[in-house]
């Protein structure tokens, strides 16, 4: 399979830079795999295709501010700081991207906040972009994060050109979010209310939490051609003994188990044994699912509208099959949905 597969013309307009006024009211496309059939709904409908025992499977990692702007020692420059992750609780050592990296070396300092009031050091260069800083805090660990996270944004991704806006910390974020760690919302979850989780749960459904870290990586161009040499970045996840017995039980009484959106279907094939069910797990993912690719767990999935090229698009593309989700983006541009973070649903059965 070729990345060229994946490349159509997205006009702007169609990347949504707000979401819905309320979050079980966007746009469902309903694709049944069997049948062909296209249908278009609004979100809050998907109550109409599950019912007693199924079981949907969230991803319950939380976003943090991970977007900070500093200014240089001496030179004063802007930089944009991007916190990926913790390295060092002790020493207050973090993982992260600086732009422009070219001005940004091993020994620099840079300053936080209006008054300065946090400081951190460079200390190591990992990648082109990447760097290790070591904040300079004297407080408890506690107040260190609250402190340096006052000073972040949210981490709205960058297709969403428009400034942050306060609304943006509540709604780009699950209303299940309890795992701190992610820099990248798990956009499918975004369209689960209150009122319809309820509404489910009279249903009789059941819900399973997994917790997958979602990173910078998912929005990493590809640069190769060939997708079997593309490699996809590690990210931390966690299977616990709950949800495999949730999933595996639905499975094995023949309910249907709906991933609600890319990182749960990579997290749940990633934990898969090789009879098909569902095993504990704690560690690192980098699978990479791209068409053809059998499925093991999942009969069901909920997924945004992705980006041309992206890795989520060739991940729905092998759950729904390429040329039914091709042609389902084919009508989707004539139907003007939204795509993106903010944008509207399909449900692939």
């Amino acid at each position: 399979m070729k990345l060229s597969k994946f490349k159509f013309n997205l006009p702007q307009e169609l990347i949504a830079l707000h979401p819905a006024k309320n979050r079980d009211e966007s746009r469902l496309m309903v694709v049944n795999r069997k049948t062909g059939e296209i249908e278009h709904k609004v979100f809050k409908d998907i109550l109409n295709y599950y019912g007693e025992n199924d079981v949907f499977v969230f991803n319950n990692t939380k976003v943090f501010p991970a977007r900070l702007y500093g200014n240089k020692e001496k030179t004063g420059a802007r930089i944009e700081v991007f916190l990926l992750r913790e390295l060092n609780e002790e020493f207050r050592l973090w993982d992260v991207l600086v732009d422009p990296a070219r001005k940004i070396r091993i020994g620099n300092k840079l300053y936080f906040g209006e008054d300065d009031s946090m400081v951190a050091e460079v200390i190591d260069n990992t990648t082109s972009r990447g760097r290790t800083l070591r904040f300079l805090y004297d407080g408890d660990h506690d107040e260190f994060k609250n402190a340096l996270y006052a000073l972040g944004e949210t981490p709205l991704p960058r297709y969403i050109d428009r400034p942050v806006e306060p609304e943006d910390e509540e709604r780009y974020q699950n209303i299940f979010a309890t795992e701190e760690g992610a820099v990248v919302a798990p956009a499918a979850g975004l369209h689960f209310s209150r009122e319809l989780m309820k509404r489910l749960e009279i249903r009789d459904c059941k819900f399973a939490y997994l917790t997958l870290h979602s990173g910078l990586g998912n929005f990493r161009e590809i640069d190769v051609e060939d997708l079997t040499k593309h490699k996809m970045d590690s990210e931390q996840m966690f299977v616990n003994a709950d949800i495999v017995k949730t999933v595996n039980q639905a499975k094995d009484n023949g309910n249907r188990v709906c991933a609600v959106g890319t990182s749960v279907m990579r997290a749940i094939e990633t934990a898969v044994s090789t009879d098909g069910h569902l095993k504990e797990f704690e560690g690192w993912t980098n699978k990479f699912i791209f068409p053809p690719y059998d499925f093991s767990v999942a009969t069901s999935m909920v997924t945004n509208f992705h980006l041309p090229l992206s890795t989520m698009l060739m991940m729905t593309a092998s759950f729904g099959g390429y040329d039914l989700i091709m042609e389902a983006y084919d009508i989707a541009l004539k139907e003007k949905y939204n795509f993106g973070a903010y944008g509207d649903a399909m449900l692939i059965l």
